[in-house]
């Protein structure tokens, strides 16, 4: 089986999901190291701007990481529609398991 071309806004939404998730697990680790710089300089008067930092980090980057993807998921899926009909798509092969059953060309979207 061979991937002829691909749903851009189907790769888009998967990459800004992907992204986004992404972006979350960033956002966590940027809100711990600004809380820990934020409460090492506890004595500068620093503190709440470290947090607030911190709780930004969390909220924006999985927005600005999922946009990302998801601008740069459409870009890849155009990109690959146009260059898969030039060069041909992606080749899959497929080996059904033991004890499934299977039947080539049987399925429909």
């Amino acid at each position: 089986m061979v991937i002829k071309s691909v749903g851009i806004l189907s790769v888009a939404k998967i990459m800004g999901a992907m992204y986004a998730f992404f972006g979350l697990i960033a956002g966590f680790f940027m809100f711990v190291i600004f809380s820990l710089t934020s409460v090492a300089a506890q004595g500068r008067n620093e503190m709440p701007a470290g947090i607030a930092a911190g709780v930004a980090a969390l909220f924006f980057m999985p927005i600005c990481y999922g946009i990302m993807g998801f601008v740069g998921g459409a870009l890849s899926g155009f990109i690959y529609n146009l260059l898969a009909s030039f060069v041909g798509g992606i080749e899959l092969e497929f080996t059904p398991q033991p004890g499934q059953p299977y039947a080539a060309g049987t399925y429909a979207p």
